[in-house]
């Protein structure tokens, strides 16, 4: 019987999948001292497998909701209102029956209880599937307490557990439920504790809410709770809400609302020392369990309970600082358009290439900038700097470092990276650069990166084993003498001075808003905006075959190519898409992820661009669009210089506007070409790998290639030198990545998880407007298009695209819209270069822009206010 039901006492923690995660917890914390937990014991899942999952109906329901996806809502509700009555109808066996009538005895039985829900799937590091299940409060009796065993049983298939398991992708069959049978206490107050605050992230801050009686009236959302922060021991925050109802258990058995006197409504429902002993509490359960906790607590007898205990899950994990204390890291996905997570062999590669302080959190980067904040002679030029080009983090490192409690000066002066050096200018009207124009400068070294890696291609050919690893640490050398070659970082930094000296000036001199923009449009070299034009080359070989576009409309394998050769058409098609490939296929979304599938890795990537192109576009539309955007370029160029000559000293300002014109112009299309040199030697790497780990399969050490994107570098490079692995590992870090997918990084973070949020400081906007970063000018008005994945996206000509970020994967469809919106990006990222060189209006960085704005909605950007309006 003691597989069937067990007492708290009773349970061990390798019993997870007998009594799932909430009961476990309660049981490992009422053994801890000083720790006090309402007795209680557990009708385990072998109960449920025996007397539900058993049954043959139950089966059959169950067959036809696993093929149901969250989107079938209808069917979802059908189905699964079946399988709750089919369990409630199912009788309890006398066996367990007479068990929990034992147990009850034995906790006495004149006491009511509450029965609760404890899943399998419940109370996870990565899930904490709360609020799924159903829980009923102050139930009395052996026979009341058996029918809501079968309630809680039948809960596990409400809709939205139905839908939260989909989401998430647990197997329904691999998910029972247990049910806690646990005695009630009469709570004065009761309330939910964070052990690091749920708002900012901060680990040191403990966050309590409290109210009069039972806690369900805080979780069901009927009353606002007290509101208390305590911090190293002392309350830093308390707000009493005015809480105008309470729940209480009903003698007759259950439970019911209750209105406080005006009196009570706004006494605290904690004095402060009991705050201070329940912040106390939070933070040895968090010692016990080893991470944050999300804690439910009841005070009765001015004792306190702990009725549950889970993980908080929603935590953006705080970047390892090892024994250094107050670090402030910067989000590295937010400059690269890249905030999704990234698979530890990406993770490693990357640290491998930068020379900057790095740290890893949550699957994404972070650079260490407290040296340089804490530093007189360079924070302010280093906030400066980063906020040119993404306001919001200038916003929260000031608001950081004004608040005097976290960064430490200090008279060290370390050196500021070269790309966050401001430009000095003596003279506004002057523009000093980094390095002069000359027109052979950046094809040399466009020459000198292609010569690398063709004979990198070469060379990688011969190695394998553990001299393959050699190899590319001996290459990856290489890629950092490229990457921050002195002569390529000047001409990129001549180049963006030169847009801001523009930008400054033309608005002080001719009132002319943020002119550099249309003065980018269609520059040469720019190898980005030149793969979604080569897209459009690529559709116009496609175009008069009506075979191949009929086959393409339907194409689903990745092997599509190969069957080109057998229809009209066909032969071309493969050559144009092939050579296409040849020269872009390394791209992809998330591309600074080593780990993530190139184009050349799945081609059918591309079919619906290609496709979105043949439809929208006549023959020659690269070429038209490039010379349009040119024209218009060298027109905006007439009237300023013009306009110029007409002011005080203008012809002189003239002379300067058009010198630096000319150094905006040359350099600035070489903006996007060191991270396409990255990328292209990243994609070697790769494929090299996949190699070794082809071989890996071969011996048995792991199941699959793609199982080595779970290892760092040189966990792999160790792998193959030893022919052992630990497959745990592998399977730990998938599990990681999957809870890491589901998290939003923050811009700035500190080492104590705090998120440091800034705002743009705008008052001058529209009611209702969305702000943002104005990166590309003009205003346009449209249908928008919300999308997520690119892979996706279904464009009309004219639409806006509004998405969480981009990165130069996304370069063809932007030939295809008017506008951009995105979540992520500054002044100088790729879909900020990419929307000036094209001439599309466009605000980044636009706060939940993909949830505030509905697909199909009509909005119009400002792109030069940086604001969007819904219409």
């Amino acid at each position: 019987m003691t597989s069937l039901v067990l007492g708290f006492a009773e349970m061990d923690d390798a019993q997870l999948s007998l009594v799932g995660g909430k009961a476990l917890n309660l049981a490992r914390l009422s053994r801890v001292e000083g720790i006090l937990v309402p007795d209680g014991f557990c009708v385990t899942t072998n109960v449920y497998r025996q007397v539900v999952a058993s049954s043959g109906t139950y089966q059959d329901l169950l067959e036809q909701l696993k093929i149901l996806s969250a989107e079938d809502r209808k069917q979802i509700a059908e189905i699964s209102g079946e399988i709750r009555r089919h369990i409630q109808a199912v009788k309890m066996p006398e066996d367990i029956a007479s068990a929990v009538t034992q147990y009850i005895s034995v906790l006495g039985e004149q006491h009511a209880y509450a029965v609760r829900s404890s899943a399998t799937a419940e109370d996870l590091p990565y899930a904490s599937f709360a609020g799924q299940q159903d829980t009923y409060l102050n139930i009395s009796g052996t026979k009341s307490i058996l029918e809501h065993i079968s309630k809680c049983w039948a809960s596990l298939f409400t809709d939205r557990a139905v839908i939260y398991r989909i989401q998430n992708g647990f197997d329904h069959t691999q998910v029972l439920l247990s049910v806690i049978v646990q005695r009630m206490v009469t709570p004065l107050a009761s309330g939910i504790m964070f052990t690091a605050d749920p708002v900012t992230g901060s680990r040191k801050v403990v966050s309590i809410d409290a109210g009069f009686g039972l806690g369900e009236a805080l979780v069901s959302g009927l009353v606002s709770p007290d509101s208390y922060k305590v911090q190293d021991g002392v309350i830093i925050s308390k707000q009493i809400a005015a809480k105008q109802l309470a729940m209480y258990g009903r003698q007759e058995g259950g439970i019911r609302t209750h209105g406080l006197d005006p009196e009570q409504q706004t006494t605290p429902a904690l004095s402060e020392l009991q705050i201070i002993e329940l912040a106390s509490l939070g933070r040895q359960i968090e010692a016990y369990f080893g991470c944050p906790q999300d804690i439910e607590w009841c005070l009765a007898d001015n004792v306190f309970y702990i009725v549950q205990s889970r993980p908080i899950t929603t935590l953006f994990p705080a970047p390892e600082a090892g024994d250094q204390v107050n670090r402030v890291y910067l989000s590295v996905g937010h400059q690269q358009m890249m905030t999704d997570a990234m698979k530890p062999l990406g993770l490693s590669f990357y640290l491998l290439t930068t020379p900057a302080p790095m740290r890893t959190a949550g699957g994404r980067l972070f650079v260490d900038v407290t040296p340089l904040l804490a530093s007189p002679d360079t924070g302010a030029a280093v906030i400066s700097a980063l906020g040119k080009s993404d306001p919001l983090i200038k916003n929260a490192l000031m608001s950081l470092v004004e608040r005097g409690d976290f960064i430490q000066p200090t008279q060290e002066n370390p050196k500021v990276p070269y790309s966050l050096k401001n430009n000095e200018n003596t003279d506004p009207g002057v523009f000093n650069a980094r390095i002069e124009f000359d027109p052979a400068i950046v094809p040399a070294l466009i020459k000198r990166n292609q010569a690398s890696v063709e004979e990198l291609k070469l060379r990688i050919r011969t190695q394998s084993g553990p001299a393959l690893f050699d190899f590319i640490i001996e290459d990856m050398q290489e890629l950092k003498r490229l990457l921050f070659d002195p002569q390529s970082s000047a001409v990129i930094m001549t180049a963006m001075d030169a847009s801001s000296w523009i930008n400054d000036r033309m608005n002080e001199w001719l009132g002319d808003k943020n002119a550099a923009d249309v003065l980018s449009q269609s520059v040469a070299d720019n190898i980005t905006s030149e793969m979604g034009l080569a897209l459009l080359d690529v559709a116009d070989v496609i175009r008069p075959y009506p075979e191949v576009i009929r086959y393409l409309q339907q194409v689903s394998q990745d092997d599509f190519l190969d069957e080109l050769t057998n229809m009209e058409g066909g032969q071309e098609a493969g050559d144009a898409i092939r050579s296409y490939l040849e020269q872009y296929g390394m791209r992809c979304s998330g591309e600074i992820d080593l780990t993530r599938t190139r184009w050349s890795e799945n081609p059918q990537i591309l079919v619906p661009m290609l496709l979105n192109n043949i439809k929208h576009f006549n023959r020659g539309a690269s070429r038209q669009k490039f010379e349009q955007g040119r024209q218009e370029a060298l027109n905006k160029e007439r009237e300023l210089l013009g306009r110029l000559e007409q002011l005080p000293d203008g012809v002189q300002k003239a002379a300067e506007t058009k010198r630096v014109i000319r150094l905006l112009r040359g350099y600035i299309g070489y903006r996007e070409y060191p991270k396409y040199g990255m990328i292209s030697r990243y994609y070697i790497y790769k494929q090299a790998l996949l190699r070794e780990a082809g071989l890996l399969v071969d011996a048995g050490i792991i199941e699959h290639p793609e199982d080595i994107y779970y290892l760092t570098f040189e966990e792999l490079r160790e792998g193959v030198c030893t022919r052992r692995l630990d497959y745990g590992i592998i399977e730990k870090r998938r599990e990681d990545y999957r809870r890491y997918e589901k998290l939003t990084p923050p811009r700035v973070i500190t080492s104590d998880g705090e998120r440091i949020n800034g705002d743009y400081g705008r008052v001058d906007l529209p009611a209702d407007s969305l702000v943002g970063l104005p990166v590309s000018s003009g205003v346009i008005e449209g249908r928008a298009r919300v999308i997520i994945n690119m892979e996706q996206a279904d464009l009309e000509e004219g639409d806006i695209l509004v998405t969480l970020f981009t990165d130069p994967s996304w370069t063809p469809l932007f030939v295809s819209i008017k506008g951009l919106v995105t979540e992520v990006g500054g002044l100088m990222t790729h879909g900020a270069v990419i929307a000036r060189e094209y001439g599309l209006p466009a605000v980044v960085g636009v706060d939940q822009a993909t949830k505030r704005i509905k697909d199909g909605q009509m909005i119009r950007v400002h792109g030069t206010e940086g604001y969007i309006e819904l219409l």
